[in-house]
Protein backbone atom coordinates (compact mmCIF):
# COMPACT_ATOMS: atom_id res chain seq x y z
CA UNK A 1 0.00 0.00 0.00
CA UNK A 2 1.43 3.35 -1.02
CA UNK A 3 0.43 6.22 1.20
CA UNK A 4 0.18 9.59 0.21
CA UNK A 5 0.07 12.59 2.30
CA UNK A 6 -2.74 14.78 1.44
CA UNK A 7 -1.69 18.29 3.17
CA UNK A 8 -4.75 19.47 4.86
CA UNK A 9 -6.13 19.56 8.12
CA UNK A 10 -9.47 20.81 6.78
CA UNK A 11 -11.95 17.79 7.15
CA UNK A 12 -14.66 19.03 4.47
CA UNK A 13 -11.71 19.56 2.25
CA UNK A 14 -9.99 15.89 2.60
CA UNK A 15 -13.53 14.07 2.28
CA UNK A 16 -14.10 15.95 -1.46
CA UNK A 17 -10.41 14.67 -2.16
CA UNK A 18 -11.13 11.20 -0.74
CA UNK A 19 -14.50 10.75 -2.73
CA UNK A 20 -12.42 11.36 -6.12
CA UNK A 21 -9.23 10.31 -5.74
CA UNK A 22 -9.93 6.28 -5.20
CA UNK A 23 -7.08 4.36 -6.70
CA UNK A 24 -6.49 0.71 -5.82
CA UNK A 25 -3.16 0.17 -3.60
CA UNK A 26 -2.99 3.87 -2.87
CA UNK A 27 -3.86 5.08 0.72
CA UNK A 28 -4.55 8.79 1.67
CA UNK A 29 -3.38 10.28 4.66
CA UNK A 30 -4.36 13.57 6.11
CA UNK A 31 -2.01 16.00 8.20
CA UNK A 32 -4.26 15.25 10.92
CA UNK A 33 -2.41 12.07 11.27
CA UNK A 34 1.10 13.73 11.25
CA UNK A 35 1.20 16.28 14.09
CA UNK A 36 4.86 16.53 13.72
CA UNK A 37 4.79 17.72 10.21
CA UNK A 38 6.29 21.43 10.15
CA UNK A 39 3.50 24.32 8.62
CA UNK A 40 4.24 25.75 5.89
CA UNK A 41 3.82 29.59 4.82
CA UNK A 42 1.48 30.03 2.07
CA UNK A 43 3.46 33.11 0.78
CA UNK A 44 3.56 32.78 -2.93
CA UNK A 45 1.87 35.44 -5.09
CA UNK A 46 -0.24 32.70 -7.12
CA UNK A 47 -2.12 29.69 -5.73
CA UNK A 48 0.33 27.64 -7.82
CA UNK A 49 3.66 28.66 -6.06
CA UNK A 50 1.42 27.99 -2.51
CA UNK A 51 0.82 24.70 -3.56
CA UNK A 52 3.83 23.40 -4.96
CA UNK A 53 5.84 24.91 -2.29
CA UNK A 54 3.24 23.40 0.25
CA UNK A 55 3.82 19.50 -1.96
CA UNK A 56 7.32 20.33 -2.32
CA UNK A 57 8.38 21.09 1.27
CA UNK A 58 6.02 18.32 3.38
CA UNK A 59 7.03 16.14 0.49
CA UNK A 60 11.33 16.53 1.74
CA UNK A 61 10.21 16.78 5.20
CA UNK A 62 8.09 13.40 6.03
CA UNK A 63 9.40 11.57 2.83
CA UNK A 64 5.71 10.95 1.39
CA UNK A 65 4.34 11.47 -1.95
CA UNK A 66 2.33 14.69 -1.21
CA UNK A 67 -0.77 16.00 -3.13
CA UNK A 68 -1.43 20.02 -1.77
CA UNK A 69 -3.22 22.49 -3.31
CA UNK A 70 -4.15 25.99 -3.00
CA UNK A 71 -7.48 27.29 -4.18
CA UNK A 72 -9.73 30.57 -3.82
CA UNK A 73 -12.56 32.70 -4.79
CA UNK A 74 -11.51 35.47 -7.67
CA UNK A 75 -14.34 37.94 -7.63
CA UNK A 76 -14.30 39.86 -11.14
CA UNK A 77 -15.81 43.10 -9.38
CA UNK A 78 -13.23 43.05 -7.19
CA UNK A 79 -10.49 42.13 -9.25
CA UNK A 80 -10.03 39.02 -8.45
CA UNK A 81 -10.24 39.10 -4.87
CA UNK A 82 -10.11 37.34 -2.37
CA UNK A 83 -7.77 35.12 -5.10
CA UNK A 84 -4.84 33.34 -2.95
CA UNK A 85 -6.12 35.48 0.28
CA UNK A 86 -9.80 33.78 0.69
CA UNK A 87 -8.79 32.03 3.71
CA UNK A 88 -7.51 34.84 5.62
CA UNK A 89 -9.52 37.61 3.63
CA UNK A 90 -11.56 39.44 6.63
CA UNK A 91 -8.09 38.98 9.09
CA UNK A 92 -5.44 36.10 9.99
CA UNK A 93 -7.22 33.13 11.15
CA UNK A 94 -10.95 34.72 10.35
CA UNK A 95 -13.90 32.23 10.42
CA UNK A 96 -15.84 31.14 7.33
CA UNK A 97 -18.28 33.57 8.90
CA UNK A 98 -16.42 36.51 8.84
CA UNK A 99 -15.15 35.94 5.60
CA UNK A 100 -18.41 35.29 4.14
CA UNK A 101 -19.84 39.11 5.79
CA UNK A 102 -16.74 40.77 4.21
CA UNK A 103 -17.53 39.97 0.95
CA UNK A 104 -20.97 40.39 1.34
CA UNK A 105 -20.15 44.16 2.55
CA UNK A 106 -18.14 44.56 -0.50
CA UNK A 107 -20.25 43.47 -2.79
CA UNK A 108 -23.36 44.94 -1.13
CA UNK A 109 -24.39 47.53 -4.14
CA UNK A 110 -22.48 45.84 -6.90
CA UNK A 111 -25.87 44.55 -9.43
CA UNK A 112 -26.06 40.85 -10.49
CA UNK A 113 -24.96 40.91 -14.19
CA UNK A 114 -21.28 42.37 -12.58
CA UNK A 115 -21.35 39.77 -9.81
CA UNK A 116 -19.52 37.24 -11.45
CA UNK A 117 -16.65 35.22 -10.05
CA UNK A 118 -14.89 31.84 -10.18
CA UNK A 119 -13.68 29.19 -7.59
CA UNK A 120 -10.31 27.84 -8.65
CA UNK A 121 -8.33 25.37 -7.58
CA UNK A 122 -4.58 24.52 -7.86
CA UNK A 123 -3.08 20.94 -7.25
CA UNK A 124 0.41 19.99 -6.62
CA UNK A 125 2.06 16.15 -6.42
CA UNK A 126 5.11 15.89 -5.36
CA UNK A 127 7.57 13.36 -4.41
CA UNK A 128 10.94 14.11 -1.83
CA UNK A 129 13.04 14.36 -4.75
CA UNK A 130 10.38 17.59 -6.72
CA UNK A 131 7.59 18.66 -8.05
CA UNK A 132 5.75 15.63 -10.35
CA UNK A 133 2.84 17.65 -11.48
CA UNK A 134 0.31 20.27 -11.24
CA UNK A 135 -3.35 20.53 -12.28
CA UNK A 136 -6.06 23.29 -12.48
CA UNK A 137 -9.65 23.41 -12.55
CA UNK A 138 -12.29 26.03 -12.19
CA UNK A 139 -15.83 26.61 -11.80
CA UNK A 140 -17.49 29.50 -13.02
CA UNK A 141 -20.59 31.29 -11.25
CA UNK A 142 -22.06 34.42 -9.69
CA UNK A 143 -22.13 35.72 -6.12
CA UNK A 144 -25.72 35.67 -4.40
CA UNK A 145 -26.95 38.64 -2.20
CA UNK A 146 -27.33 36.62 0.79
CA UNK A 147 -26.17 33.11 2.41
CA UNK A 148 -28.05 30.54 0.95
CA UNK A 149 -27.88 26.84 2.34
CA UNK A 150 -26.07 24.81 4.82
CA UNK A 151 -23.69 22.35 3.35
CA UNK A 152 -20.40 22.75 2.47
CA UNK A 153 -17.63 25.01 3.43
CA UNK A 154 -15.59 28.36 2.95
CA UNK A 155 -17.91 30.36 0.52
CA UNK A 156 -19.74 28.05 -0.77
CA UNK A 157 -23.19 29.91 0.85
CA UNK A 158 -22.53 32.85 -1.47
CA UNK A 159 -21.25 31.18 -4.44
CA UNK A 160 -24.24 30.12 -7.30
CA UNK A 161 -23.84 28.53 -10.83
CA UNK A 162 -25.56 29.84 -13.78
CA UNK A 163 -26.65 26.33 -14.75
CA UNK A 164 -29.26 25.91 -11.75
CA UNK A 165 -28.58 28.90 -9.60
CA UNK A 166 -28.04 26.83 -6.51
CA UNK A 167 -25.42 27.20 -4.21
CA UNK A 168 -22.54 24.93 -3.31
CA UNK A 169 -24.10 24.92 -0.02
CA UNK A 170 -27.36 24.17 -1.45
CA UNK A 171 -26.31 20.53 -3.20
CA UNK A 172 -25.61 17.33 -1.75
CA UNK A 173 -21.69 16.82 -1.43
CA UNK A 174 -21.77 13.82 -3.72
CA UNK A 175 -23.12 16.36 -6.65
CA UNK A 176 -20.47 18.76 -5.47
CA UNK A 177 -17.69 16.23 -6.00
CA UNK A 178 -18.50 15.63 -9.46
CA UNK A 179 -18.56 19.61 -10.69
CA UNK A 180 -16.52 21.87 -8.37
CA UNK A 181 -13.04 23.23 -8.87
CA UNK A 182 -11.71 20.87 -6.90
CA UNK A 183 -13.01 17.84 -8.21
CA UNK A 184 -11.80 19.32 -11.75
CA UNK A 185 -8.46 19.45 -10.33
CA UNK A 186 -8.57 16.02 -9.00
CA UNK A 187 -9.88 14.07 -11.79
CA UNK A 188 -7.08 15.26 -13.72
CA UNK A 189 -4.42 14.67 -10.57
CA UNK A 190 -6.17 10.84 -9.57
CA UNK A 191 -5.33 9.99 -13.79
CA UNK A 192 -1.95 11.29 -13.24
CA UNK A 193 -0.79 10.11 -9.78
CA UNK A 194 -2.25 6.37 -11.24
CA UNK A 195 0.09 6.74 -14.32
CA UNK A 196 2.65 7.56 -12.27
CA UNK A 197 3.11 4.96 -9.66
CA UNK A 198 2.30 2.29 -12.90
CA UNK A 199 5.38 3.75 -14.84
CA UNK A 200 7.11 3.48 -11.46
CA UNK A 201 6.04 0.12 -11.26
CA UNK A 202 4.33 0.47 -7.73
CA UNK A 203 1.15 -0.27 -9.07
CA UNK A 204 0.20 -3.51 -11.04
CA UNK A 205 -1.98 -2.32 -13.96
CA UNK A 206 -5.37 -3.16 -14.19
Amino acid sequence: MIEVLVATKNKGKLAEIKGIVSISGVKLVSLLSLPEAPSVVEDGDTFEENATKKALTLAQQTQMYTLADDSGLEVEALDGKPGIFSARFARDGATDFENNQKLLELMENVPKHKRGARFRCVLAFASPEGIIFTTEGTCQGYITKRRIGEYGFGYDPLFARYEDHKTFAEIDSSVKCRISHRAKALEKASIHIESYFIRQSLLKSK
